[in-house]
């Protein structure tokens, strides 16, 4: 899944959760996908909602009606995962290990990753530039 549509991706998602839900087999990017929706209860009524309708894959999230994109949130979640697992950009896995240890638990500091991660994204986006990976290590490193 290189470039995959909005849809695909929320499909995805929703498909790695009714895996794990149904107990079924799943590749190890399903497995690692479920886990983390394992982590997000708050999520599990939509993708199951997902499963039978277009509801979730239609829906809009927007940030003016104050609105976090679920599918967003998990996706990003993935891409910090590869990220660890292959220090790329280099220094990422040092400076989520000092989140975790100043947070004392994994998932809050993989949080303020997230957080670094989708704000350099964003001012990628609008400045129409590549993604400044020192910016985003040093969002991370800096985090209160």
């Amino acid at each position: 899944m290189f470039n995959p549509s909005r849809d695909q991706a929320r499909r995805f998602l929703i498909d790695a959760w009714k895996k794990r839900r149904d107990a079924l087999l799943a590749t190890p990017l399903e497995t690692l996908a479920a886990d983390l929706i394992a982590l997000h209860p708050e999520y599990h009524g939509l993708l199951e909602a997902g499963d039978g309708g277009d509801d979730a894959l239609a829906r809009e999230w927007t940030p003016e009606h104050g609105e976090a994109n679920p599918f967003l949130h998990l996706s990003l979640h993935l891409a910090v995962e590869e990220q660890l697992s292959i220090d790329q950009p280099p220094g990422i896995r040092a400076a989520f290990e000092s989140r975790r240890q100043r947070h004392g638990e994994r998932h809050a500091a993989l949080h303020d990753v997230l957080d670094c991660l989708g704000e350099t994204l964003w001012h990628a986006q609008n400045a129409r530039q590549p993604l400044d990976a020192e910016a985003y290590l040093d969002c991370v490193r800096r985090r209160n």
